[in-house]
């Protein structure tokens, strides 16, 4: 029987990759929006979408993502990951649709120094990862939403530290990246991958839809210094890559020191096996075409 997915955001990496595989999940009918088909701060056009097409999943992508903009549009951080989350909430109040939620490693502090669980409490320090806590808090006030936070996101599609990493290498002998900030970097392609898994599982009965907060990223960990070597190691390029402190390369809103995210609940709770960040960045980076002229 035919289930409707109605994806938000899905110009974005994540969405990009969901469209890729939407043929992945027999049974499904997806929905792709963006903000140009449908705006979710309007409540009263969401509210007419889900009602006219009765969707049993949203996967909310959507999300103002600009870090350093965020410092000071603020309440448009606050309204596209806060409001619009609850709007979606409040839309299918009355119905047993399931949202799934994407949330972020930056409701964290940092201040950690193993990798950070489903019950530490967050404490965001910008106004972007405070934006985004805001939202997990009006998506869990439905019982039958899933918030499943993510790190250091790329992809073929969009804009990305890899692309830049890339581009960057084509023009100069010589790039400073950041050596003391540590997470984990997540190819979208898996994260939407584990997406279709988990509702391809709920649906054939072969596991049951697990509201609440879980972690995804790939496995490993690293600093961007780390990343952005592996990136030219991979693609053998001649570009030296230096390890500079945070300190000297000020941006408006701090960043956590340490975001890695363990994993463990949604591995077990779904039996997923995700990729080491190292053999997913190759596979990214077989598919990224970059003209390094």
């Amino acid at each position: 029987m035919e289930f409707t997915i109605l994806i938000t955001g899905s110009d974005g990496q994540l969405g990009s990759e969901l469209n890729e595989m939407r043929g992945n999940l027999p049974g499904a009918r997806f929905i792709f929006t963006d903000i140009d088909t449908l705006d979710i701060t309007d409540f009263n056009k969401l509210s007419s979408v889900i009602n006219r097409e009765k969707p049993r999943y949203i996967i909310n992508c959507a999300g103002y993502t600009a870090v350093d903009k965020a410092e000071t549009n603020e309440d448009k951080a606050n309204q596209i990951n806060g409001t619009a989350v609850s709007n979606i909430v409040k839309a299918i109040s009355k119905t047993d649709c399931r949202l799934i939620h994407i949330s972020t490693d930056f409701v964290f502090d940092g201040n950690s120094k193993i990798p950070y669980t489903e019950t530490d409490i967050p404490s965001p320090i910008s106004k972007y990862g405070l934006s985004k806590l805001l939202g997990e808090k009006e998506a869990l006030k439905n019982a039958n939403s899933m918030v499943i936070r993510t790190s250091w996101l790329y992809s073929s599609f969009g804009s990305n530290f890899v692309k830049t990493v890339l581009k960057l290498a084509g023009k100069m002998d010589e790039v400073k990246i950041v050596d003391d900030q540590t997470g984990t970097p997540t190819y979208a392609y898996d994260l939407a991958a584990t997406l279709i898994e988990i509702i391809r599982k709920a649906e054939s009965g072969e596991n049951i839809f697990r509201p609440g907060i879980f972690h995804y990223s790939n496995l490993g960990e690293a600093t961007w210094y780390q990343f952005a070597t592996e990136i030219i190691n991979i693609k053998k390029l001649n570009t030296k890559i230096v390890p500079i402190p945070t300190s000297g390369y000020p941006l408006p809103a701090q960043r956590p020191v340490y975001s890695v995210m363990s994993k463990d609940k949604i591995l077990k709770s779904y039996s997923l096996t995700i990729p080491h960040w190292k053999e997913s960045l190759a596979l990214c980076l077989n598919k990224i075409s970059v003209n390094y002229g």
